[in-house]
């Protein structure tokens, strides 16, 4: 091994992880909120494969976030709640699926709450490597987001394309905040 190549300093690693992580989950977000905005006034075999898929996409992001995060020293305690409140939420849009848009949007809302919360928390304690403060906005518009479905779950027109505008909001946060965790590296 040549002593004279520096090896890459942890933040750098996690922070092009963390980048390569967020611009999947753009994709993903994209592409996921078109797929359910299709069916979003029905509640059919897709709508609910599609409702349960999110939340363990989400599961999936946590993992690979904390390896990251635990390899250079990062803050795991709140991906590993997120963990934990994302597979509760699909087991909870399994049961919700059956009984109609009303109970998935109340699932869908406590978990936007609840995940919003974390995801502040986990940007605030990162903002110092660069690039989390969409995610920082990101978590509190969710927390709002969640209280919106929540309350829309007892309007006789409830529908899922509120779900798929989140989603894809979502999504395009990740994405500026890729963007931004890339100017901060090549600054860096």
């Amino acid at each position: 091994m040549d002593s004279s190549v520096a090896a890459p300093a942890p933040a750098a690693s996690t922070s092009a992880a963390l980048r390569r992580l967020y611009f999947l989950r753009f994709a993903f977000a994209a592409v996921w909120a078109a797929l359910l905005f299709t069916s979003a006034r029905t509640l059919d075999t897709l709508g609910a494969t599609l409702l349960v898929i999110y939340p363990l996409f989400d599961v999936a992001c946590a993992v690979a976030d904390v390896r990251s995060a635990r390899a250079n020293r990062g803050p795991v305690r709140g991906l590993h709640a997120n963990i934990v409140l994302s597979t509760l939420t699909a087991a909870g849009l399994v049961a919700a699926s059956s009984s109609g848009i009303p109970a998935v949007l109340r699932v869908w809302g406590a978990w936007a709450i609840t995940a919003g919360l974390v995801q502040l928390v986990v940007g605030v304690l990162r903002r110092g490597m660069g690039g989390q403060w969409p995610m920082i906005v990101s978590g509190a518009v969710s927390t709002l987001a969640g209280a919106s479905f929540v309350a829309q779950a007892d309007k006789d027109d409830a529908s899922l394309g509120a779900l798929a505008g989140y989603a894809f909001l979502g999504g395009v946060f990740f994405l500026v905040s890729a963007l931004r965790l890339g100017r901060a590296g090549r600054t860096a």
